[in-house]
């Protein structure tokens, strides 16, 4: 949606006091240990990262994503920022005791495949935490301005080769990865509300777009934007659909993972040059 700085970091911001408390209190369900080694893929402004490095204050957390200039590298002793492509990883298997990846898979086409990947790269035990949007029908909101922009937003996100229902198959996608103790759960958005809100970053900085393609006209965008401060205008444009499986100690089993990198002992091993950069 541009590379802009600034509203993306806003964007961020947002998904992460909506969606935060959702998240860590889904991987606290987990029996997660103080030294499991994590990976965080598609990083974003960099929360969960750093809450699982103080989680797991004796393993490692290597945070994956193909822009990181909203991570702080130093901000916590155990955690390795990584950028990098993940549509072109090079990870060890059996590396990660705990995998996590947030509003991310949702956005690539080869979506399925990385979960199977992902599955490989859990260490026997491990678990993998996937969450992801699923989009309620545009038609069926209460707002016909909502309607019309959510619906332009669905149908730029298809052009991109999204596919925002595709969280529904996450279990069964675990179950035939796999992965034994899936389990699942939901978290429902909110646009409107006031400060509830997080779609006004998002739909703000995918405007451009949006206007060019012809899916919104300016005077949708202005109505959503004056909707907005009405404290009566309420909508439930999606779930997140969190999602987690374990791998079995009993599958096959894996390559000893690599060797700690020398400059940072005990960290997890890099992805491969030709891995990094690219677009996701």
């Amino acid at each position: 949606m541009g590379d802009d700085a600034s509203p993306e970091r806003h964007r961020l911001e947002s998904i992460q006091r909506s969606v935060d408390t959702f998240t860590t209190g889904v991987i606290d369900s987990l029996p997660v240990g103080p030294s499991w080694n994590c990976l965080e893929l598609g990083a974003g402004a960099g929360s969960i990262a750093y809450w699982l490095a103080e989680r797991c204050p004796d393993g490692w957390v290597t945070a994956v994503d193909i822009d990181t200039r909203h991570l702080d590298a130093g901000r916590v002793p155990n955690l390795y920022v990584q950028r990098a492509d993940i549509t072109h990883e090079n990870f060890a298997p059996g590396a990660f005791d705990l995998i996590h990846a947030r509003y991310l898979l949702c956005h690539l086409s080869v979506r399925d495949e990385l979960m199977a990947r992902a599955v490989r790269w859990l260490a026997p035990g491990g678990w993998l935490v996937v969450e992801e949007p699923y989009h309620l029908p545009a038609a069926t909101s209460p707002f016909p301005v909502v309607q019309r922009v959510l619906d332009g937003y669905q149908r730029y996100c298809r052009e991109q080769g999204a596919d925002m229902t595709w969280a529904r198959g996450l279990p069964a996608l675990m179950a035939r990865a796999g992965l034994s103790d899936v389990a699942y759960t939901g978290n429902l958005g909110c646009m409107g509300g006031l400060d509830k809100d997080r779609w006004f970053p998002l739909i703000a900085q995918a405007a451009p777009a949006l206007l060019a393609g012809g899916l919104v006209s300016e005077a949708d965008l202005v109505q959503f934007s004056e909707a907005l401060k009405n404290p009566t205008f309420i909508d439930i444009p999606q779930i997140t659909i969190s999602a987690w499986g374990r791998r079995p100690k009993e599958l096959a089993e894996v390559p000893t993972p690599s060797e700690p990198t020398p400059d940072r002992p005990g960290a997890p091993s890099r992805l491969t040059p030709d891995s990094a950069g690219g677009a996701a």
